[in-house]
């Protein structure tokens, strides 16, 4: 069960789908979140290593700015979790990115679900950055909620995305707060005949799941590689789902710059809520 959720309140870009959907969600399941929004400091400022007390000062000044930002960042969020009545602790950091992805890794570590918002390859933002990290940082399931999302979330039809493989299985356990209380299960299996062991086929999931009292359909799709992400959107579409769960491949992008081709395209091109595991 979601009873502690931690939310990344964004600075630099709107925050009105993280606001909408961690609200909406701590109040369906009665959770506690702790919103943790960052001002961010310029790594030259951070780093400035001579200079005595004239160059303390000025990133004293830097960081007291960069908190105020974050301040300003949750004091919206502060407004919307009092209307809703929710239990909520909120925390304003500033910090160089990198700095900040690490606390935001950590605390994530000691909470049931993270929520974050989708990046936007189309505006430069430290913003888009820190969600990436919390996913591979977090040991535990990451929900992304797409920029364009607004309204209450809802997870009454949920597609999973199912390939067999080890990150697959820890999203699939990651969200079993959210399949427990689905209306319709939909496992999306791609190209199966070619890359899914026997022994983990969405045939034998389907059973899994059924032994835990769950309903599930099967739906079975060949695709290139280039257009597992469409397909996958595509039948999310088709299938009106509220939320696809996933394994999310690949390696810290502020140390390797590294994800899998699917995982990347998803958060660059994100439609519905989508909660990832790594």
């Amino acid at each position: 069960m979601y009873k502690d959720i931690l939310v990344h309140i964004p600075t630099e870009r709107p925050m009105r789908a993280v606001v909408d959907g961690s609200i909406s969600l701590a109040a369906t399941l009665n959770a506690h979140v702790d919103a943790v929004a960052i001002g961010y400091l310029a790594s030259s400022t951070a780093y400035v290593m001579e200079g005595g007390a004239a160059v303390a000062a000025v990133f004293e000044m830097e960081r007291e700015r960069a908190v105020e930002r974050a301040e300003a960042a949750l004091a919206v969020f502060k407004s919307e979790a009092a209307h809703a009545d929710i239990s909520c602790t909120c925390r304003a950091l500033g910090a160089i990115p990198v700095d900040a992805a690490a606390s935001l890794g950590d605390m994530a570590r000691l909470h049931d679900l993270s929520v974050v918002l989708q990046p936007n390859p189309e505006q430069a933002s430290f913003d888009n950055d820190v969600p990436r990290e919390i996913l591979f940082q977090a040991g535990g399931p990451v929900l992304f909620l797409p920029y364009t999302f607004r309204g209450a979330f809802k997870a009454n039809r949920i597609g999973i995305c199912w390939d067999g493989s080890r990150v697959a299985a820890r999203a699939l356990r990651d969200a079993a707060t959210f399949l427990a209380r689905a209306e319709d299960i939909v496992i999306i299996s791609i190209n199966e005949a070619d890359t899914v062991p026997g022994d983990v086929s969405a045939t034998h999931l389907a059973k899994h799941l059924g032994r835990r009292g769950l309903s599930t359909r099967t739906v079975s799709l060949s695709a290139t590689r280039a257009d597992i992400q469409p397909t996958i959107l595509s039948l999310a579409a088709d299938e009106n789902l509220d939320v696809l769960v996933m394994g999310g491949y690949g390696h810290s992008r502020l140390q390797e710059r590294f994800l899998g081709g699917v995982t990347r395209a998803m958060l660059e091109a994100m439609t519905i809520p989508t909660l990832m595991s790594h």
